[in-house]
């Protein structure tokens, strides 16, 4: 199982790293599309709809980013990512505390576009912005999620969420969190330094706390889906990892946060 999960993440790594340095820009916003086709198909599943409806469902969300390439539009852009961080900011906090479950197929669909379809473009346009962006904001969440693996292991005593994710810990959480201010700061003083450079120390490192804070919750909400639909992994598409969703939960919540930031930030 360890043999067959290292391998497929190598092969993600390849295979993430060639298509966003190698591919042409419409070539990107393909795999965005695909991407996000994948993570809907397996979000459909969830709320278990039959296989030609989830065909369907995932089709027209890959088509749905793969349609913003023609708009390209800033101000589309802004709306769509500030309705994805206004749901993740005051919604979702609210929904796992209550632990909400979606009853109405139509809810749960329109629920999977606010999720999923932001989180693709997001992918797609701060791929535009600058690749290296990206990636750095992409490896945010792994030194996040491996962060808190570690220490959670180490130190776990407190849990996190017990009914929706019964290994997550707060000792974890503040692993992951001082992980990524220390990769922050390497990023910012080495890469980034614009960043810093405009908005201060203190406001950088925080907004790096805050984007921690967002990819637990995107990992918990997802994890709150899977135990509702009584399932460990979205799919088995991806061996070892189990399914898109899984490996993007964290993405889908941090992304548009991190586009919008680039959308409105002077050029």
């Amino acid at each position: 199982m360890l043999r067959e999960r290292v391998i497929t993440a190598i092969v993600l790594l390849i295979v993430l790293t060639a298509a966003l340095f190698w591919l042409p820009l419409s070539g990107w916003w393909g795999f965005c599309a695909c991407i996000a086709a994948a993570a809907a198909w397996e979000w459909a599943g969830l709320f278990r709809l039959d296989a030609s409806l989830r065909l369907v469902y995932g089709v027209l969300v890959g088509l749905l980013v793969f349609l913003f390439e023609a708009l390209s539009s800033n101000e589309a852009d802004i709306f769509v990512f500030g309705i994805s961080v206004l749901f993740w900011v005051l919604c979702a906090p609210i929904w796992l505390k209550n632990r909400w479950q979606i009853s109405q197929t139509w809810l749960a669909m329109l629920c999977g576009l606010v999720v999923l379809v932001p989180a693709a473009l997001a992918l797609a346009r701060l791929r535009g912005h600058d690749p290296w962006l990206l990636l750095a904001i992409c490896a945010l969440v792994w030194v996040a999620d491996i962060g808190a693996y570690f220490g959670g292991r180490a130190f776990g005593k407190r849990k996190l969420a017990p009914q929706i994710s019964p290994g997550k810990s707060w000792e974890g959480v503040w692993s992951g969190l001082i992980a990524v201010l220390i990769y922050g700061a390497i990023v910012f003083a080495s890469k980034l330094e614009l960043v810093p450079g405009a908005v201060g120390w203190p406001v950088a490192m925080l907004s790096l706390a805050v984007l921690v804070a967002l990819s637990v919750e995107g990992d918990l909400f997802e994890s709150l889906l899977k135990r509702q639909a009584g399932i460990k992994d979205s799919s088995n598409l991806l061996p070892g990892h189990g399914g898109v969703l899984d490996r993007i939960d964290s993405l889908t919540s941090t992304l548009p946060l991190a586009a919008l930031w680039a959308a409105l930030w002077p050029h």
